[in-house]
This record gives structure tokens, C-alpha cells and sequence, in this order.
């Protein structure tokens, strides 16, 4: 696409917008111009498109071309920062309402620019003359704290701007605040003509039934910690960074402070380079963690959800979602983070720790954010719970511990058709993990010289056997904790020994021969 540069009074501005961001401020201003003017506009463009340099300049134009002021609102004080810096940009002169600010300048600017917070307690002292503010400018528009400022501005304009049109809570739908969606380009083509990475994502089958939701609708931190921060959990973390993501620079996201401690400590241990970030450091902690991170090639990060917004470093090279969720925006800004591209920089990785993907679809596959955004409700209704996500899942062994059952055509078990099928019979549940039980024993034993190499083949089994009692558990609607970790304990038990009385027997059935003694 071609790049059109803009001048202002005979003065190159520092940024140069491309054609697609050029054609959104043209629809943008059709609507100042034809509708009212307290008209609510919504516009939506991919995390990575650009959309703080489109209103920037849809600031400037305005400023230029209408008597009245603008307003700038974020929900977070970095995010007021870097809008004033880019409005800097583009030669708009801003003040910045925060908490120490002197507003007793204010008559001498244009534009305004305020973090949610910060401007609902000065406009509630009075402190800030809005009178005339013809335009308000809200980023990130999908959180829910900005509608409450609504009522301070019921005759001015306002434009909202978010990568993803659906409301951080299902109660308050966006369609109720915005009159109207304007779609900008998709991730697919922003990647097709490279202004965005391409992510190359790697999925896992991941047990998550023991997640609550919690009242916001997404799963709480303390189930999210109780699970990620299981040994089992921790380790597949390391095993995959290290089979897919090595070498590579790396963000992690996990759902809770303990669990991207844990996180560091398990990659520290191995002797990677990592850093720990979360919204209890302070500014200068902040900033050398952040500038570390920038500076070193192999340097891996693990936090917790505040690099979401407002965080731009190109050299991200991948992305791990170690946490689930249930919010379809930050499934989107998380793996945003990766997608800026460089140079020498087309693709990014994406590993899935949380059956996000499964949930959502892949980033980048194309959303009707129009049906999405007049019928929310709609949408999430039609997402697969993790029960149902899950029946669907057939464990695979990883690939060092199917090498040991070399000599076995088959490892898989189905129980969910083994149970129907023993119920189908008369017969009782009981019978079904049985079965299971003597598959596991023969696999052992075809692997093995004697007994020895037998029990210690079943000691690799733990996370197939967990795989199959929890789609037993699904299968006679009986999954507490309590009754799951007894399960478990109960079916390794009596593995071990039905290999200790069997083993001679069953080698004998499959080799057609005696072991040797």
C-alpha cells in the first residue's frame, strides 16, 4: 500500500500513515460531518494497525478545521504518556490531566489528554472546564470504566477506538454506548501486505476443568494459581519453551503474581535468562526490567497480564499463554504483543498453554465484528465450555516418552466409547478403567525385558493415566478434587500390581515365549 505523508504549514510531522489508515479518517470525518453532534462512533483496527496514530491525526484535523476542543481519554497513566507523545508527534500542542497537574493553563490548549480515573475526580471537583469540547477520543474503548464520564459530555462527539468491539463485561454491551461500528482492515490483510507478523502457533490439549469463573466472567486467579503452579504444569511450561521457543525472545502471560514467581524460579533453575514483571514494581524497576528485556536477544519475560496494552517491542519473537481465559480481548492483545514486525521479522510463535485457540479460533482468522458487535451475547453463548472443549481432546503422548513404547502400534485407550460400550452391556463403570488398566500393562510389557523395565515404563504413564480418569470422571459426572487425586493414586496401585503378578504371562501372550529368566 502506498505511504502518505502529511505536511502541516509547510513542515513534514513526524509519522507517515499508510493508505488503509488514511481511508479510515476519511469515513471517520464523513461521520462529523453528516451526523449529529453528540453522535457515538465506534472504530475498530487490530492491535499493531496504528489506530494511535489514525486519531492523532483525526486530532490534528480537527483542531485545524473546528473551533472546538478535543479530549483524549486511556485507562492507564503509560498509555496517557505515549498519546501525548504522539500527538507531540504530530505537531498537536496537549497538556496531560493528571493528579499533580495545574490546570490553571487550561484556556491556552486545544487538547486534552487524561486517564479515566484522574478525569472523573477532576470533573467531579470542577476542576476542568469542558464546555467546549466538541470531540472526546476514547482508546481502548472496550473497558467499562469510560461510560460513566459519558454523562460529563452529552453534546460532544465521541470516538472510541479498540482492537476488539466487544465489552470487557457481558452486561454492558457496547452497542448500548456506540451507535454505530466502523471496521477497519483485518489481521489477515495487515499480514498479507506485511504490516503485521505472521503467528505460527502451537496448541496443546490442556486439562483446565478445575478452573472457576469468577464474577467477572473470566476464571479466577486463585484456581488459575492452584493449577499452573503444579508441578506437572511448570514442567511442561519449561519442556515446551525449550522444544519450540529456545533462543527465541519470549513473553509469558500467566493469570497471577505467585504463578509468574513460580515461573521464574523453574526457568532460573534452568539456567535461562528471565525476568519477572508485574504491577507491584516500581517505575524505575519497570523500566530496567523493560529495557533488559529490549537489549537481550534470548531474554524471557513472565507477568502478569499488565504488558497487554500500551506495551510495543517489535523484538518479541514469541508469545506464550501460560493461563486461560475466557475474554476474547485479551486473547487478542496478548498475542498482539507479538505481531509488530521488523526488518527481518515476518512470523512470531504462539504457544497455547490454555485452550485459548481451541476457544476462540487462530488469531488472525477473520471475525464478523459487526454481528459480534450488535449481537455480543449472541457470540459468547456459542463458545464451547471447557467440558465440552475437552471431550473432543485425545491425549498424545510427547514425543520422548512415545519413543519408549516404541514397539507398540497403538497407545491410545478410548474410555468415553469403552464406557458407553460397558454400559450399553449392563456392566459397571468399574469395568472400564479396569481395561484400561490391563492396555496400560500390556504396552508396558511389550516395551520391556522383564518386570523391572515394566514398572519403570509405568512410571511415565502419569499424565495419560490423569488424562484418562478425567474423561472417566466426565463420564459418571463424579470430578472433585478429593475423588480425582484418589483415582489416580488407586488406578497407579493397581497397575503396578497387575504388572508384578502378570508380567510372565502377558509377555507370553504377546511374544508367543516365555520371558528369560
Amino acid at each position: 500500500m502506498a505511504e502518505i505523508t502529511l505536511e502541516l504549514q509547510d513542515e513534514k510531522i513526524g509519522k507517515e500513515l499508510y493508505s488503509y489508515q488514511k481511508g479510515a479518517i476519511d469515513q471517520i470525518f464523513e461521520k462529523f460531518e453528516t451526523a449529529p453532534n453528540d453522535y457515538h462512533l465506534l472504530y475498530q483496527l487490530p492491535t499493531g494497525g496504528g489506530k494511535t496514530v489514525i486519531f492523532s491525526e483525526i486530532v490534528r484535523q480537527y483542531l485545524k478545521n473546528h473551533s472546538k476542543k478535543v479530549l483524549v481519554m486511556t485507562h492507564r497513566v503509560e498509555l496517557c504518556r505515549q498519546t501525548s507523545e504522539m500527538l507531540t508527534s504530530f505537531n498537536v500542542r496537549n497538556k496531560v490531566v493528571n493528579s499533580t497537574a495545574n490546570l490553571d493553563d487550561q484556556a491556552e490548549y486545544s487538547c486534552f489528554v487524561a486517564m479515566v480515573e484522574t478525569l472523573n475526580n477532576r470533573l467531579n471537583d470542577d476542576k476542568l472546564d469542558i464546555s467546549d469540547i466538541g470531540l472526546v477520543i476514547i482508546d481502548e474503548a472496550h473497558y467499562n470504566s469510560f461510560t460513566k464520564l459519558f454523562k460529563f459530555f452529552e453534546k460532544s462527539f465521541i470516538l472510541g477506538v479498540t482492537a476488539t468491539p466487544l465489552s470487557s463485561n457481558k452486561n454492558l454491551p457496547m452497542k448500548d454506548n456506540y451507535d454505530e461500528l466502523i471496521t477497519g482492515e483485518s489481521i489477515e490483510d495487515l499480514i498479507k501486505n506485511k504490516f503485521l507478523s505472521q503467528a505460527e502457533i502451537f496448541q496443546y490439549d490442556m486439562s483446565l476443568t478445575s478452573l472457576e469463573v469468577g464474577s467477572n466472567g473470566d476464571y479466577t486467579v486463585k484456581s488459575s494459581e492452584d493449577l499452573y503452579t503444579t508441578n506437572s504444569m511448570l514442567d511442561q511450561l519449561l519442556n515446551t519453551y525449550r522444544s519450540i521457543a529456545k533462543g527465541k525472545k519470549t513473553l509469558i502471560f500467566n493469570n497471577g503474581i505467585n504463578t509468574s514467581i513460580q515461573v521464574y524460579y523453574t526457568f532460573k533453575a534452568a539456567g535461562y535468562p528471565i525476568a519477572h514483571l508485574d504491577n507491584t514494581a516500581t517505575k524505575k524497576q519497570r523500566k530496567q526490567i523493560l529495557d533488559w528485556f529490549r537489549e537481550t536477544p534470548d531474554a524471557i519475560l513472565t507477568s502478569v497480564s499488565i504488558l497487554t496494552t500500551g506495551f510495543d517491542e517489535p523484538t518479541i519473537d514469541a508469545i506464550i499463554l501460560n493461563r486461560a481465559t475466557k475474554s476474547l480481548t485479551l486473547y487478542y492483545q496478548m498475542i498482539g504483543r507479538g505481531s509488530r514486525i521488523l526488518q527481518n521479522k515476518s512470523k512470531f510463535t504462539v504457544i497455547d498453554l490454555g485452550n485459548n485457540t481451541h476457544r476462540f479460533g487462530p488469531w488472525g482468522a477473520n471475525l464478523d465484528w459487526q454481528t459480534i458487535f450488535r449481537s455480543p451475547n449472541f457470540y459468547m453463548d456459542r463458545l464451547l465450555d471447557d467440558d465440552e472443549l475437552e471431550s473432543n481432546f485425545r491425549y498424545k503422548m510427547p514425543e520422548a516418552i512415545r519413543s519408549q513404547f516404541g514397539k507398540s502400534e497403538e497407545v491410545y485407550f478410548d474410555i468415553i466409547a469403552t464406557y458407553k460400550e460397558a454400559i450399553a452391556k449392563g456392566e459397571s463403570s468399574k469395568v472400564v478403567l479396569e481395561r484400561s488398566m490391563i492396555h496400560h500393562g500390556k504396552i508396558c510389557v511389550e516395551n520391556s525385558e522383564d518386570v523391572y523395565d515394566a514398572l519403570a515404563l509405568a512410571k511415565l504413564l502419569n499424565d495419560d493415566i490423569d488424562h484418562r480418569i478425567h474423561k472417566y470422571a466426565k463420564c459418571i459426572s463424579k470430578s472433585t478434587h478429593n475423588f480425582l487425586t484418589w483415582l489416580k493414586e488407586d488406578y497407579q496401585k493397581k497397575l503396578n500390581a497387575y504388572l508384578r503378578k502378570n508380567f510372565d504371562e502377558v509377555f507370553e501372550q504377546i511374544h508367543g515365549y516365555p520371558p528369560e529368566d
